[in-house]
């Protein structure tokens, strides 16, 4: 559905790349589809470490169509599976 490659970079900042290949639709719905996956890693973006390349490929043209929660969630659980999700000091910690 969503897939995510991820390098280091030797900069203080993360950037991120999103790829949508033509065969999931038209310009209109390849388009809504980075608008949707660019908003959900905007929102996560200062819980993700610094000094990492990231690119998000779209697979599958249902990502234009789930709800929100759900492709965030989809877009946090690859970040953390990928290990580059790191402890805000917002957060409260587990030890109470």
């Amino acid at each position: 559905m969503l897939m995510l490659n991820a390098a280091p970079n030797r900069r203080r900042m993360s950037r991120c790349g999103f790829v949508v290949a033509k065969r999931l639709g038209g310009a209109v719905v390849r388009n809504r589809i980075r608008r949707r996956v660019r908003e959900a890693v905007r929102l996560l973006y200062p819980q993700i470490a610094p000094g990492w390349d990231m690119v998000f490929i779209a697979r599958s043209p249902a990502l234009a169509e789930i709800a929100f929660p759900q492709l965030q969630a989809l877009v946090q659980q690859l970040l953390q599976r990928a290990g580059l999700v790191q402890a805000s000091a917002g957060e409260p910690s587990d030890s109470g």
